[in-house]
């Protein structure tokens, strides 16, 4: 039996996709093989103890506030733990914050660590990171808050100079589609900027394409596998965040209607990428294919991808014949993997510092 801390909730944005994720996990898991131990982090940012986090698991109780007296830490050093399970999206989450905290505690968990997560999270590091593998992307200009407080008219001037309309306008860190606008004149570029401002210090503004939306699940950890690409056919103008999750319009095509050729250069590209940020265990890649020119264009890559059993990350494996409860296995069997890996190379360190000290 392996025992799995499934983590949800978290502070940000994303915290009710955290706990559809969750249940659609825990409810999934063949548990005759996997224990799962639900714990909370509640919207204020506190932990929530094992059996009132199964209770906000099941809906019967609120994840508004954690729970003061209750310590993650100390409950943990007497827990039995083979893997933690994070499934937090966004800030405090896929940001490394949380993968450097389980790191300190010495628990193994399933995922990228910390710098993959960071980077992941980042649009303009990510950006930077597929550069340096010559990946295609579009057209974009960063902005930072105090550049956009202090010189803006010299950041409007530079959009309208790299760019062409339509812009897309989106927080550097966030995920889910939160804070993203789309602007088709340039009298709308200063809302769309202070709206995605809301929700971080930092923004990509990009040229907008019309194009189709590919998106490539990869799993693994050294040797990343690639599954089918499928195609998201959104409801609105462009996939938003009620588009992903509240007004259910949107369609999912698994797998997607391309060449076969295509489809090879979509997935070899997506494992391309999950290794340019240095990815572990799992990730979707998103990608635009242009109307017209049929060019490929990699958008972004998504560390803690959406889990529920609707989600376009399992249903694309299930599509190329991983059903959802193997894949939560492999993922869970990955993470102890890449822990055992990091466990024995800590343990060569501290060999190589006594038999140092030794010497001198």
């Amino acid at each position: 039996m392996i025992d799995v801390v499934l983590l949800f909730g978290g502070r940000s944005a994303e915290h009710e996709v955290s706990l559809l994720s969750a249940r659609s996990v825990a409810a999934a898991a063949p548990k005759e093989r996997i224990r799962i131990t639900p714990i909370c982090i509640a919207r204020d940012g506190r932990f929530v103890d094992p059996e009132r986090s199964a209770r906000i698991l099941e809906g019967a109780e609120n994840s508004v506030a954690g729970d003061p007296e209750f310590s993650f830490e100390q409950w943990s050093r007497s827990a039995t733990i083979d893997v933690v399970f994070p499934l937090i999206h966004g800030r405090g989450g896929e940001d490394g914050s949380l993968q450097g905290y389980l790191e300190l505690l010495g628990l193994p968990y399933v995922g990228s660590g910390v710098a993959a997560s960071a980077v992941g999270m980042d649009k303009v590091h990510m950006k930077q990171a597929f550069a340096s593998a010559k990946l295609p992307m579009v057209d974009y200009v960063a902005v930072h808050e105090h550049e956009w407080r202090n010189e803006r008219e010299r950041v409007t001037r530079a959009v309208a100079n790299a760019l062409r309309l339509p812009y897309f306008v989106k927080p550097a860190n966030s995920g889910s589609s939160v804070g993203v606008t789309k602007v088709k004149n340039d009298a709308d570029l200063a809302k769309a900027v202070d709206h995605a401002l809301r929700f971080d210090e930092k923004l990509l503004v990009e040229r907008g394409v019309d194009a189709r939306e590919i998106e490539v699940a990869v799993l693994g950890n050294d040797k990343p596998e690639a599954s089918v690409a499928g195609e998201i056919v959104a409801g609105k103008e462009f996939y938003d965040y009620s588009d992903k999750y509240v007004d259910d319009r949107s369609q999912l095509i698994i797998p997607a209607k391309l060449a076969a050729d295509k489809t090879e250069e979509f997935r070899r590209l997506a494992v391309t990428a999950f290794k340019a940020i240095g990815a572990s265990g799992f990730a979707r890649v998103d990608f635009f294919l242009e109307r017209g020119t049929n060019r490929l264009y990699l958008n972004e890559i998504n560390t803690i991808p959406g889990f529920t059993r609707i989600s376009m990350y399992p249903k694309l494996w299930e599509a190329t014949e991983l059903k959802y409860p193997r894949l939560i296995e492999r993922l869970i069997a990955l993470g102890i993997e890449k822990s055992k890996t990091r466990k024995e190379r800590g343990e060569s360190t501290m060999a190589w510092l006594d038999e140092t000290a030794g010497l001198a």
